[in-house]
């Protein structure tokens, strides 16, 4: 049975959909089979990945709220070992349908039990708040990744996604875990960068990924080319940082052999 991931950050703008899709498209080139999800209304991760809005008819709205079987919707994408269940506005008012249900928090969960066993990663790229949506993701997930943006206010609102991960932990999903705080936008020439990082890992020590995601031109052309950055431009600093984040990622979970040394490759 896969492992379930959700990225996840309240605060918007921190490269939370960027990380889904390209953490995701890393896994798929390095051969793990991953499947994407984007419980997120803007529906980010479905037009970054080449797929018109507009011409999706069924999402994951209709997996939790009408019962569709998520098979009949996965949808092959350009990366290898990738799929993708789209999203659509629609998923706007599933927080307001989704609250008068039974078990209401547990949705999303019934709904990839049913193709867990199909894929060896689930990346779920959540809405940039903390409703039931989100909610649903973190208790269907096995653990959860929070892109933190290394700028002046990096750390806001870090504090409230982390209580809500231990209500959750306490009240709905256990075995919920923190993956990993992961460092995005990083530009090394300027000294306030610098001083968010060394807080960041102060603060949060063993929890902070040794990667870190540099800002780069390429991540922001990927998603205009419909491609993971990995597809578009493999030799950017922006898919050499995805892919060490994915080789970490499988380290953590002793998905590979990589000697410590050969952990993180510097670009």
């Amino acid at each position: 049975m896969g492992k379930t991931i959700s990225i996840a950050n309240q605060k918007g703008g921190v490269g939370k959909t960027t990380t889904a899709i390209n953490l995701a498209a890393a896994l798929g080139v390095l051969e793990f089979k991953t499947l994407l999800i984007d419980a997120d209304p803007q529906a980010n991760a479905t037009s970054g990945l080449g797929f018109d809005q507009k011409s999706i008819k069924t999402s994951i709205y209709d997996c939790i709220l009408n019962d569709v079987h998520p098979a009949e919707i996965i949808i092959p994408t350009k990366t290898p070992n990738l799929d993708l269940i789209p999203a659509h506005i629609d998923l706007v008012g599933a927080e307001i349908e989704m609250i008068h249900q039974p078990n209401r928090e547990f949705m999303l969960r019934k709904v990839l039990d049913k193709i867990r066993d199909r894929y060896q990663f689930i990346i779920i790229d959540c809405s940039p708040s903390l409703g039931l949506v989100t909610i649903n993701a973190l208790t269907a997930s096995d653990s959860v990744i929070i892109p933190v943006q290394c700028e002046y206010f990096a750390l806001e609102g870090l504090g409230k996604l982390l209580n809500t991960i231990k209500i959750v932990q306490a009240r709905l999903n256990p075995e919920l875990e923190i993956e990993g705080i992961l460092l995005t936008m990083y530009d090394q020439r300027l000294k306030l960068a610098r001083q968010v990082v060394e807080e960041v890992q102060t603060h949060f020590d063993m929890l902070v990924f040794d990667t870190i995601i540099y800002r780069n031109t390429t991540l922001g052309e990927a998603p205009s080319h419909g491609e993971s950055v990995i597809m578009f431009d493999a030799g950017s600093k922006g898919a050499q940082n995805y892919l060490n984040l994915a080789r970490e990622v499988l380290q953590k979970n002793n998905l590979t052999k990589i000697p410590n040394e050969d952990k993180i490759i510097e670009v």
